[in-house]
């Protein structure tokens, strides 16, 4: 396993991060154990997870999975990275959501009884919450750092303004403010490329891709259509209407000899920014089958082929679209 720093701190992660939100969903309690104890075998110990994951609301089904998982100790809390998230709706009440101090107080502590461990490693605010002041956000995540419940806060889903806005108010309270940005980026989702990459790199934050296979198309939808979520209705519609540029890139594929789903996490690998892409393995084949990825170095000319393919933005802002 290859590790690297998170963001701007001396924190070290494992290039590739641990997904569970297929754990309860998805993925059976037994299988999420054996995918759990899998990875740390293999040397990934950065796991992410969120208090609304499991599909029920309030329950925190992953979470608790999870907690049990830990709970069966080995040393297993002391050998990962743990992180999870706060925003979502976890019951009809009104504070039962966003970004309220009240709230993220709250949302924390139940986080910790479902984990069944004394504090996160990396608190990540879900969204955005455009109506919550940032004064009273970092007082909340402030408290908890002081009490030990929370080391690192991370952002996840945040424009390049928002992560600026973030920090320079923390700056000016002294607090170290975000370290980590959790954003939707693969090759078929390049947006993040115009502003919030380069937030990333001005204010230190590592990059966590999500859904760095886009979905299932980067990982060779054309020839597993019928199964997992390529075989449902919106993703065989995404699928039909990308279709030529699957085609271009399983061939390219093809042609280099690389499973599709190793060259689109060794394209996201390259970047200084990218700290580590989620992978969301449903079955231990799938966790295994990522790690070579990270070895699979691509050439100048692959990338340049990639980029006719999957075009991006166009560079950073406002130079993407502006002198």
């Amino acid at each position: 396993m290859q590790y690297a720093r998170l963001g701007r701190t001396r924190l070290e992660v494992s290039r590739l991060c641990l997904g569970t939100m297929n754990f309860g969903p998805h993925t059976t309690e037994a299988d999420s154990f054996a995918i759990m104890d899998q990875s740390l075998e293999l040397g990934i110990n950065f796991f992410d997870t969120a208090n609304v994951y499991g599909q029920k609301t309030g329950e925190g089904v992953t979470e608790n999975i999870i907690g049990r998982w830990l709970a069966q100790g080995g040393g297993r809390r002391e050998r990962i990275v743990l992180a999870t998230k706060v925003y979502g709706k976890m019951g009809e009440r009104p504070n039962e959501s966003r970004l309220s101090a009240y709230h993220i107080r709250r949302a924390c502590e139940s986080s910790l009884r479902r984990l069944q461990t004394d504090h996160i490693d990396l608190y990540q605010m879900h969204h955005i919450d455009r109506d919550a002041p940032w004064e009273e956000v970092w007082q909340a995540l402030e408290q908890l750092s002081r009490e030990g419940k929370i080391i690192y806060v991370g952002s996840s889903n945040f424009a390049g303004w928002h992560i600026a806005q973030a920090n320079e108010i923390a700056r000016s309270r002294n607090f170290l403010g975000l370290v980590a940005e959790q954003s939707l980026y693969n090759l078929a989702a390049r947006m993040v490329e115009l502003e919030v990459i380069p937030a990333c790199r001005e204010y230190g934050l590592g990059l966590i891709p999500w859904s760095p296979l886009a979905g299932g198309i980067l990982g060779g939808a054309l020839h597993q259509i019928t199964t997992g979520r390529r075989a449902t209705e919106p993703r065989q519609k995404t699928i039909a209407q990308k279709r030529p540029q699957i085609e271009q890139y399983e061939n390219l594929c093809r042609e280099i000899g690389e499973p599709p789903a190793d060259v689109a996490l060794a394209w996201l690998l390259r970047n200084p920014v990218v700290t580590a892409p989620i992978i969301g393995p449903r079955t231990l084949e799938q966790l295994s089958g990522a790690l070579r990825a990270l070895d699979l170095k691509l050439n100048d000319d692959v990338i340049a082929r990639l980029d006719q393919i999957w075009p991006g933005p166009g560079g950073h802002a406002p130079e993407a679209y502006a002198w």
